[in-house]
């Protein structure tokens, strides 16, 4: 079998959806699967290329025995709704020029956003003639939208429009849950086509030692820890953790920790600085291994979304958290997914967007609840079972050996 998965975030980037691509491409190297990646050079989350890879077009890399076919794409400086279309376009652009030069493969994986991406696929397999999985990580029309990030005309039909048009010609759609395969049938999409691929975490058997992290960041054993860590974007609705800050000046022994790189970084600086906040500590995002120390040291991890964003997206980071024994506390509407897993897997408290004076009260109970934390934790670590990548690795594999079966079949 030969595959060629296309998607814009890859190895080394360790935030976001990287690593979920980096696990696919591996595993199916692992199953001697002709595996090949096409992606950009590695900007994500601090939005910066590296100086040496800043004026390349293209250049491949062979990573774990994965070749990593990297395209030039712009990266703006400041993130904006315009400029990050330029960014996604100029991915679209080189890739699909990439693509080309590829052997054909058996069937193709891409992995949205970008959404124009759908097009792009389409495009290519109109001359290499193989079938395509496309694999939705965020329902892009609805989160713009349910955000403000776009204002209802012209633009957003185009955008449904695109959504459309991927879901017409691919081979089958994917998405990270329930709600988002619900999404999908509302939009017209068959059932025959709809797969669930929730990402994955591997579990792991033994915990990093705890108070490495505490103690290189000079934090008290004794201190609750609240820790966001990723990406500091727009429809992580990170202003409520410095809002909640202030809800807790007279409470030193409570400290909100945000770890990581994105484009609201500078905002929450500056407004932790104006407020003169002593409880919030700013730090890079951190090494794979410190983040598993930071998850072990943490009395509660935080996962936030803006209010809106809805079912368009799942943050897979919750089955990392929960994989190491930390419970959560979440910020999202109800009805999200995000909530929905929190209470299903009673791992952790959920507070409505906006709500900061709450997010203050839910530290200060849970600081003296230590108990109902150690429940939360094991809890979660129960529920996560259900996410062990291997085996949805091995699902997903699953249903890709037929498409291939059926292509075969095709041209005898």
């Amino acid at each position: 079998m030969r595959v060629v998965v296309w998607g814009i975030n890859y190895a080394p980037e360790v935030a976001g959806i990287a690593p979920h691509n980096v696990a696919l491409c591996e595993f199916l190297a692992s199953k001697n699967v002709d595996v090949e990646m096409v992606t950009t050079f590695a900007y994500y989350p601090i939005w910066k290329k590296s100086a040496q890879d800043r004026h390349r077009l293209f250049r491949t890399d062979f990573i774990n025995d994965v070749p990593v076919h990297r395209c030039w794409h712009f990266v703006p400086a400041r993130v904006s709704a315009w400029k990050r279309i330029v960014h996604e376009a100029t991915f679209v652009l080189t890739s699909t020029l990439r693509a080309f030069t590829l052997r054909r493969p058996d069937v193709y994986v891409v992995v949205s956003p970008p959404l124009l991406l759908g097009m792009a696929i389409w495009f290519v397999t109109r001359f290499k003639r193989a079938p395509f999985v496309f694999l939705v990580k965020d329902l892009q029309p609805d989160a713009a939208v349910g955000l403000g990030m776009v204002r209802a005309g012209w633009f957003t039909r185009a955008l449904y429009w695109l959504e459309a048009f991927a879901y017409k010609h691919a081979t089958l759609v994917g998405g990270l849950s329930k709600e988002m395969a619900d999404a999908f049938r509302r939009k017209g999409v068959p059932e025959e086509k709809i797969i669930l691929f929730p990402d994955g975490v591997m579990i792991p058997d033994e915990l990093p030692p705890r108070g490495n992290f505490r103690a290189r960041h000079r934090l008290a054993e004794t201190d609750f820890l609240a820790v966001y860590s990723g990406n500091l974007g727009i429809k992580q609705g990170l202003q409520i953790l410095i809002d909640a800050a202030e809800h807790l000046r007279d409470q030193p022994n409570v400290r909100i920790v945000i770890c990581g790189d994105g484009a609201a970084r500078t905002t929450l600086e500056r407004s932790m600085q104006d407020r003169q906040l002593q409880n919030v500590t700013m730090l890079p995002l951190q090494s794979e291994r410190g983040y598993k120390e930071l998850l072990v040291d943490a009395d509660v991890s935080l996962i936030t979304q803006q209010s809106g964003s809805g079912n368009a997206f799942f943050p897979s980071k919750i089955l990392m958290t929960l994989a190491h024994g930390c419970p959560v506390v979440t910020v999202a509407d109800e009805e999200s997914a995000l909530a929905k897993a929190v209470r299903e897997g009673n791992c952790g408290t959920n507070v409505l967007p906006g709500d900061s004076a709450k997010l203050a009260q839910a530290f200060r109970d849970l600081a003296q609840d230590r108990q109902s934390l150690r429940e939360q934790g094991a809890n979660g670590r129960a529920y996560v079972a259900r996410y062990d990548r291997r085996k949805l690795l091995a699902d997903f594999f699953a249903t890709l050996e037929p498409l291939v079966s059926k292509r075969s079949a095709a041209e005898k």
